[in-house]
């Protein structure tokens, strides 16, 4: 049999991986009987676990949630990731949520064994974000902890959003979701007032208490969160992923240099220096200069609203051009554009 110290973390790490152990179970995975299992939960109890006995034919235990968070238990595994994801959040983070990241880590680190300190020591993250012109505000961790509650609760949410001010009806909400999207948290709801879905920028929410009644929730278009935040955030409100303009051109570059530079799409190889590129956008415009941004010849496949693009483009990039290019620059953008159709 084990030493006493040993057993307890074993039958721990046991309670963690399932809702409901019977203590039979538990008795011929730890090699004990069935007496010295509720000897053991008795001293697991007393170390501030709350393990809920459970009614049955052959009984069992819970591991239950308790109003302290007493010592936790983590194999290598889940040591090592949460360490990684620690150490991402404190470089990401912004306010008292990252700070409060860094004194978890650690604190983590301090008790973890030498074997694992090691292996962490050596693993060193650097979050790098996107520069942004305009950095993401920090979040309140109370406003978004009570947004997260009334989505779970399913009840009405009340607010003044950005420079709304207090005089004015708040809005009122259906919320559904708490998501972060590059940088930012968001709420997606359903606006009661203007009876469409919304996405609200969690730190420009300013909370009305009290919360106003409990809903039934209605179901997202697209089916899932992932699906409508990525297509609304592209400009489709159809409820689909996609984009709402979608276009073809042949690019004279190789595959692997336009892919370096491709976020969203699809790069075919069409010969060494050659190859297709497929591309979205929300605006026909959008998709032209998106393609145009690419300094090679541009040979559109389709379809005709992006060929049609690519003329608007380029007259308007033309009427910013000093006179004498004027003529070169259209008929040269005009000519490397054209429908091979004869569109």
């Amino acid at each position: 049999m084990p030493k006493t110290s040993g057993r307890l973390l074993a039958m721990l790490s046991l309670l963690q991986t399932r809702r409901d152990w019977p203590g039979t179970l538990l008795a011929e995975r730890l090699g004990i009987s069935l007496r010295t299992v509720r000897r053991d939960v008795d001293r697991l109890r007393e170390l501030g676990y709350p393990i809920a006995a459970v009614k049955g034919p052959d009984g069992g235990y819970r591991l239950s949630a308790g109003t302290e968070l007493p010592p936790l238990l983590f194999d290598d595994e889940q040591a090592v990731a949460l360490t990684i994801a620690l150490q991402t959040a404190a470089t990401t983070l912004g306010d008292g949520t990252g700070e409060a990241a860094a004194r978890a880590l650690t604190t983590i680190r301090q008790v973890m064994p030498s074997r694992l300190r090691h292996r962490i020591h050596a693993l060193q993250i650097t979050a790098v974000e996107r520069p942004a012109t305009r950095p993401a505000a920090p979040i309140d961790g109370d406003v978004l902890l009570a947004i997260s509650s009334a989505v779970r609760a399913h009840e009405i949410l009340r607010f003044d959003y950005g420079s709304e001010t207090a005089d004015k009806p708040p809005r009122r909400v259906e919320p559904h979701h708490v998501i972060t999207w590059d940088g930012r948290w968001y709420l997606v709801a359903w606006d009661l007032d203007r009876s469409d879905w919304r996405t609200f920028r969690a730190d420009r929410i300013t909370l009305r208490i009290p919360n106003g009644p409990r809903f039934t929730p209605r179901e997202l278009p697209g089916g899932d969160v992932t699906t409508f935040v990525t297509g609304r955030f592209r400009g489709a409100d159809d409820g689909t992923i996609g984009w709402p303009c979608e276009g073809t051109a042949i690019l004279d570059l190789p595959a692997a240099v336009v892919a370096l530079y491709t976020r969203d799409g699809i790069v075919e190889e069409l010969g060494s220096d050659r190859c297709r590129l497929t591309l979205g956008s929300w605006s026909w415009p959008g998709l032209a200069a998106a393609i145009a941004r690419f300094d090679t010849e541009i040979e559109v496949v389709g379809p005709a609203e992006l060929v049609d693009a690519f003329g608007h483009l380029a007259r308007r990039l033309a009427r910013t051009a000093p006179a004498p290019l004027l003529a070169g620059l259209l008929d040269r953008v005009l000519a490397h554009t054209a429908d091979p159709d004869g569109a």
